[in-house]
């Protein structure tokens, strides 16, 4: 599916590009579809991912498990909807991605691209966790696994999500994040009032059932930033200074 047709789609629904972006509606697409409703990996890529380059390969993910897709978007969709009727919400998980990064940015200790990017994107309301890399996963993974080893063709692996020690390296920078379901729901809930007497609250109006959707530009917004202010931090440090030693591409 390519980014045009992901994108005119959410035009159709109502959603600006402000509001969502293609990449934003597959990463939240293929959480929820995968951990949530339990469909099959392979019937979410085919549905979901982008275009392969080869003209036979286009022909044939267009068609492989067509009737299980159309089951699994329908089911999606519905999920979603029931929710919205029942007046409740559901939290989402958000990877940003951001390619073409130089090497470099950042520091070892003060001013750690990772943990500024952690910082500023736990800023964005409703996020509850932020993963760089393989985040929580590394700790089921053994050192042999989780380095990232290099060749002089490029990084066998990203596992640490495009920042080493701190600094970019030259990789993709990947981020995730995990957003809260909102509590504003037309569902009943207890509390207590100005007088700390117990009450019912219940909120009423358009809102959404998942905010994942429109948290994405947010995200990306926000990672693209903080890579700017390290970006131009970098070039006041540094100058025109050019690095001697090879460039190890993410390839």
């Amino acid at each position: 599916m390519s980014e045009n047709t992901v994108n005119a789609g959410l035009r159709r629904l109502g959603f600006t590009g402000d509001e969502m972006t293609g990449h934003g509606f597959r990463a939240m697409a293929r959480t929820i579809l995968d951990e949530v409703l339990g469909y099959r990996v392979e019937w979410i890529e085919h549905q979901l991912a982008h275009e392969v380059r080869d003209h036979n390969g286009r022909a044939y993910n267009r068609t492989a498990f067509l009737q299980q897709r159309k089951e699994m978007m329908q089911g999606w969709a519905d999920y979603l909807d029931g929710l919205r009727k029942n007046g409740s919400s559901i939290g989402a998980v958000i990877e940003v991605v951001a390619d073409g990064v130089p090497a470099g940015l950042g520091a070892p200790i003060y001013g750690k691209l990772d943990g500024d990017l952690a910082a500023a994107l736990m800023g964005i309301n409703a996020v509850k966790g932020v993963e760089i890399g393989a985040g929580f996963k590394s700790v089921e993974q053994r050192g042999s696994e989780h380095r990232d080893e290099m060749t002089p063709q490029g990084f066998k692996s990203n596992h640490a999500g495009g920042v080493l020690g701190g600094i970019s390296s030259g990789q993709e920078i990947v981020v995730s994040l995990a957003l809260k379901p909102t509590s504003s729901i037309a569902l009943p809930g207890s509390t207590i009032d100005i007088h700390g007497a117990a009450v019912d609250i219940a909120t009423t109006g358009r809102h959404d059932p998942c905010v994942g959707f429109r948290a994405t530009p947010i995200a990306e917004a926000m990672l693209a930033l903080v890579l700017m202010d390290h970006y131009l931090r970098y070039r006041a440090q540094c100058a025109d200074v050019v690095s001697v030693t090879p460039v190890i591409t993410h390839r």
